[in-house]
């Protein structure tokens, strides 16, 4: 039986409660599918060990992490420590120095489940956003100068390589092929950035040349945002930089119905550096943290992911027509979905429907 081992990083707020919420299931499907396990290693990195330690997780925390076969994380933060610390010293450090330069979020309307926009359904809101996930804007290269003087100056710079580009726009191709629309659409700002975005562009023609069977559009980000809105039904896959795509994915969690819908994978499709990560990307939400009410869903999505990156795609859509089932029937639901159950109750019944 192949055994598979994964960090267990639940992090912040809520998600030392949906991570172990999308354990449940992983096991269930594992235990349904008979011909794999799983073999689960906790790590209690985030900002309380920030609290004790001076740093959201040890400094030979990458190596650690490196024998793994996949990293499920739950949610990064807390009020009691900036978020350019707790992301830049957790998150991005895994990321950066992984080279998980593609960031994946799905976005569909769930069985049961209603959009906020009116006469939008299944059919009309089913995108997959491509994320530049490795440089871009948060490559954090920059700093103040006369900091806390009238005279104070901040300078970000943003950093886009060529490599960088073309990598994350093939393979947002490459996913545009294997659906069956074929679409593909571009974040851009090129008209107001003249350098990074201009590339970002160059690059996009070049290697839509390589790909015929896909129709290209190409967006300013402003434009696209509102696209998402109007007429979510002529988009597919979007490829987009880390911040552009950063904010458009929570549009599309917004436009599922919750940000507790919104999973997402972090991987490198071409070498490996490290293990990729899992994670759902709803936040720590310290306001509703200890309460058992978080929707697992976004666990459960990102779990199912994994499964499907570690090759087991029969155990993936095992949990995804699992979790389908029980959205659709409309009797157990977490407050953010207008129900009154538990994130215990939810992964329990998604658990149950597995099992059949």
């Amino acid at each position: 039986m192949k055994t598979y081992r994964i960090a267990l990083i639940p992090g912040d707020g809520i998600g030392k409660e949906v991570i172990p919420a999308g354990v449940r299931v992983l096991e269930k499907a594992a235990e349904a599918n008979g011909k794999f396990e799983f073999r689960f290693e906790p790590f209690e990195w985030g900002c309380e060990y920030y609290q004790r330690k001076g740093r959201m997780m040890p400094a030979d925390g990458l190596e650690r992490l490196r024998p793994f076969d996949a990293i499920y994380l739950g949610a990064i933060g807390h009020p009691t420590v900036p978020d350019h610390i707790s992301l830049r010293d957790l998150l991005l450090n895994i990321r950066f120095n992984f080279d998980l330069y593609i960031n994946i979020r799905p976005f569909e309307i769930l069985p049961g489940l209603t959009t906020p926009l009116r006469d939008k359904g299944p059919a009309e809101v089913n995108m997959l956003f491509i994320r530049e996930n490795s440089e871009g804007e948060y490559s954090g290269i920059g700093g103040r100068l006369r900091k806390g003087t009238p005279d104070e100056v901040a300078i970000q710079t943003s950093v886009f390589t060529r490599k960088g580009v073309e990598r994350v726009i093939r393979f947002a191709f490459e996913q545009a092929r294997k659906r069956p629309r074929k679409r593909l659409a571009s974040a851009t700002k090129s008209n107001a950035m003249q350098y990074t975005m201009v590339l970002w562009d160059e690059v996009l023609r070049e290697v839509a040349k390589d790909y015929p069977d896909v129709s290209v559009a190409n967006y300013h980000v402003d434009a696209l945002a509102a696209r998402m809105i109007t007429h979510p039904e002529s988009l597919d896959v979007v490829v987009g930089s880390n911040l552009f795509a950063d904010i458009l994915t929570d549009i599309g969690g917004a436009l599922q119905g919750s940000l507790g819908l919104a999973a997402s994978a972090n991987v490198n499709p071409t070498a490996r550096l490290g293990p990729p990560m899992f994670e759902p990307v709803h936040g720590s939400a310290p306001d509703i943290e200890g309460r058992g009410i978080a929707n697992p869903i976004a666990a459960i999505w990102s779990g199912a992911m994994m499964l499907d990156y570690l090759g087991e795609s029969a155990g993936a859509v095992r949990i995804m027509n699992a979790l389908r089932t029980v959205t659709g029937e409309a009797r157990v639901r977490t407050p953010d979905l207008g129900g009154k159950n538990t994130t215990e109750e939810f992964a329990l019944a998604v658990a149950a429907a597995i099992a059949g």
